[in-house]
């Protein structure tokens, strides 16, 4: 039976030889708790949960801004490795079967066929096959270093990951960013979702973004839909994967059901 997993990094000789950077060689304890809330990632047109978004928590359900306010240069990297590890814990937990997307700190990869090896060791452990893994860059992080984050992805890709480029339209996720690395996901800012049923100037730019990523055979993914509208619009566009409030809220230690009346 062939192994869900690539011969990594043991067998590797290039990554083995690589100097670990200053954070990899650390063994400070990270002392900040925290949890996961998983929300769903909805494909309408097949009435189905195409994957779960992977949202960091407090130990007891606070807020994301309280976890990622204590976050600072000195612990960067631990954090980023060990909401990776706490992700793919919690989908082996849940038994979760779907896809599995994980938001990484750019700015925390110092060598990404390095700071990779723990969700690999994380994804063995649970067996939880890589293939079913999308890292997309976290909301709130901004990249002056666009070359590295281009580099991050495509190594991450080489791996065997999904990417996704979020809050695009916003910030660094920009048709810079696009014209450089194409993602298997681009996830359509929250900003531009708000009540696009009604405002043409934002109904304008999604059909540009679609026609974009359809022409680059990019999957387009809309996310903070809170209405019927909204998503009725954006799927009338040809955008079948959603996520949001009208779906399901993010559920913390736990996987969304979807209610019947979200389909309707």
């Amino acid at each position: 039976m062939t192994s869900i997993f690539p011969i990594f990094p043991t067998e590797s000789t290039e990554v083995d030889t690589v100097e670990p950077c200053g954070g990899c060689r650390s063994d400070t304890p990270f002392e900040l708790a925290f949890e996961f809330a998983y929300q769903p990632i909805v494909d309408f047109a097949s009435r189905t949960i195409f994957g779960h978004e992977a949202l960091v928590r407090g130990p007891n359900g606070e807020s994301a801004a309280s976890i990622l306010a204590q976050v600072n240069d000195s612990n960067r990297y631990r954090f980023d490795q060990l909401c990776r590890v706490k992700a793919v814990q919690g989908a082996g937990r849940l038994e979760m079967q779907e896809f599995l997307s994980i938001n990484f700190l750019p700015n925390a990869v110092y060598k990404p066929e390095v700071c990779i090896r723990t969700t690999f060791e994380a994804a063995r452990e649970h067996n939880f096959p890589i293939e079913r893994i999308i890292f997309e860059v976290t909301e709130g992080e901004r990249v002056q270093d666009r070359p590295h984050l281009v580099n991050i992805f495509r190594q991450y890709r080489n791996f065997g990951f999904r990417t996704a480029i979020d809050d695009f339209g916003a910030g660094y996720a920009g048709l810079n960013l696009l014209s450089e690395y194409q993602p298997d996901i681009i996830k359509i800012d929250m900003d531009l979702v708000r009540g696009i049923d009604a405002d043409k100037a934002r109904q304008a730019i999604v059909k540009g973004i679609a026609t974009i990523c359809e022409e680059l055979n990019i999957q387009l993914l809309a996310e903070g839909i809170e209405t019927r509208a909204e998503r009725d619009f954006l799927f009338s566009t040809g955008i079948s994967l959603m996520q949001g409030y009208w779906f399901s809220k993010p559920v913390f230690k736990g996987l969304g059901i979807i209610p019947q009346a979200a389909w309707e």
